[in-house]
C-alpha cells in the first residue's frame, strides 16, 4: 500500500486553510500536515473549544483529505534559543509577551506541552517541530571553546525538554525533531548526542528531512539506517548543491535564498541533488509506513505549480517494500511448499 502524500502547510500560512485544502486536493494530495500558525491549527483554540478539532477534520474531509501530524516549529524554536528580536516575528503574542528571554522560553515550553494535548484531541500521535539551541552560536569553535560549553548546551536542552516530553508521554503523542541547522541536532553525531541527553526517551524522535543534511555533506541515507526506529515522520524536500566551488559556501555568506552565487539552494522535488530512490529504499528497510509530507520550497518557481508537480513526483517514486524474495521462484523447496 502506498504511503499517503501530504503537504506541510507551514509555507502556506498566508492562505486560509479552506482555500489551501481545496487546492491541495486538486493537486492530488492525500492530506495536510497542519502548521500551528496562520489559521491552519490553533493550539489554544483546540483546547478551549470542544468542536474545534472535529471542525478541522470536517473541513479536510470535504476535500477528501486527512491529517496525520501537526507541526509547531516556530514555538519549539524558542524553547532553547538565545532569544532576540527575530523571535517576536514568529511567535504568538501570548508566547512572546514582553520579550524577556527566559520568560519567552518558559512560555514556549508551556505552549509545546499544550501542543501535545491539542494533538491528542485532534487524534494524531506526532508533533513535528524544532527545539532551538543555546549553543548553535558556538558552531565554529573560535574563540576556542572552554571545556564543558557544548555539554552544557545539551544539558540545557534536556532540562527544558524533559518536562515537555513528560506531557507527550501522558498524552500518547511523540515529538519529532526536524534535524536542521540552528537546532540542538543538525547532523548524525549531534542527533546521537541529543538522544543521549534525553535518555533515549521514546517520546522523542525525528522528522527526517534530507534537504537539511545533503548540502552539509551529511549522509542522509545513513541517517535513516542509524535512526530507523526513531523516524516518526518524513519530509520530502529537495536541495541542490553545486559540483564546483562558488563565491558563497555552505555557510550562506549572508545571502538570501535564490542568490546565484550560493553553493546550495532549496529546489522543488526532482530538481535538486537528493537521491529520492535511495531515500525510499532506506525508509522501506527500516519499516517506515507514515506519510511522505512535502515541504515545498523553491525561490525560483511558482509555488502552486511546484506543489502540484512535487505531489506527482513523490507518488511516482514511492513504492512499497516486497514481502517475498524476488528469486524464490528458483528455490525448489519454496516451490514444493507453495
Amino acid at each position: 500500500m502506498a504511503r499517503p502524500v501530504t503537504l506541510f502547510t507551514g509555507q502556506w500560512a498566508d492562505m486560509p486553510l479552506d482555500e489551501l485544502a481545496a487546492k491541495a486536493a486538486s493537486w492530488g494530495y492525500d492530506g495536510l500536515e497542519l502548521a500551528c500558525w496562520g489559521d491552519h491549527f490553533n493550539v489554544q483554540q483546540a483546547l478551549a473549544d470542544p468542536a474545534y478539532c472535529q471542525g478541522r477534520h470536517d473541513l479536510l474531509a470535504e476535500h477528501g483529505l486527512r491529517v496525520f501530524a501537526i507541526s509547531n516549529h516556530l514555538v519549539g524554536q524558542a524553547v532553547c534559543d538565545r532569544i532576540d528580536g527575530r523571535h517576536e516575528d514568529i511567535l504568538p503574542d501570548h508566547v512572546w509577551g514582553h520579550g524577556d528571554p527566559e520568560s519567552v522560553r518558559q512560555r514556549a515550553a508551556d505552549e509545546m506541552m499544550d501542543t501535545a494535548r491539542a494533538a491528542a484531541k485532534l487524534g494524531v500521535d506526532v508533533v513535528n517541530g524544532f527545539t532551538g539551541s543555546s549553543i548553535w552560536h558556538l558552531l565554529y569553535a573560535f574563540p576556542p571553546l572552554k571545556p564543558g560549553m557544548i555539554e552544557a548546551g545539551f544539558e540545557d536542552f534536556a532540562e527544558r525538554w524533559h518536562p515537555i516530553l513528560d506531557v507527550f508521554d501522558e498524552e500518547g503523542v511523540r515529538f519529532a525533531l526536524e534535524v536542521h541547522p540552528t537546532e540542538i541536532a543538525f547532523d548524525i553525531r549531534s542527533a546521537e548526542r541529543a538522544l543521549e541527553a534525553i535518555d533515549h526517551r521514546t517520546a522523542f524522535g525525528f522528522n527526517f528531512d534530507p534537504s537539511h543534511l545533503g548540502y552539509q555533506g551529511v549522509d542522509y541515507v545513513a541517517f535513516i539506517h542509524r535512526f530507523g526506529t526513531r523516524i516518526y515522520h518524513a519530509h520530502m524536500k529537495d536541495v541542490w548543491w553545486a559540483d564546483t566551488p562558488r563565491p558563497v559556501g555552505v555557510f550562506g555568506g549572508h545571502t538570501g535564498f535564490g542568490d546565484r552565487d550560493r553553493y546550495w539552494d532549496f529546489r522543488s522535488i526532482g530538481r535538486g541533488s537528493i537521491q529520492f530512490e535511495e531515500v525510499i529504499r532506506a525508509l522501506n528497510r527500516v519499516g517506515y509506513t507514515g506519510p511522505l509530507s512535502i515541504e515545498w520550497e523553491d525561490s525560483g518557481m511558482d509555488r502552486e505549480h511546484g506543489a502540484e508537480e512535487a505531489c506527482a513526483e513523490v507518488k511516482a517514486f514511492d513504492f512499497p517494500p516486497t514481502e517475498a524474495k524476488f528469486d524464490k521462484v528458483f528455490d525448489k523447496k519454496e516451490q514444493a511448499a507453495g
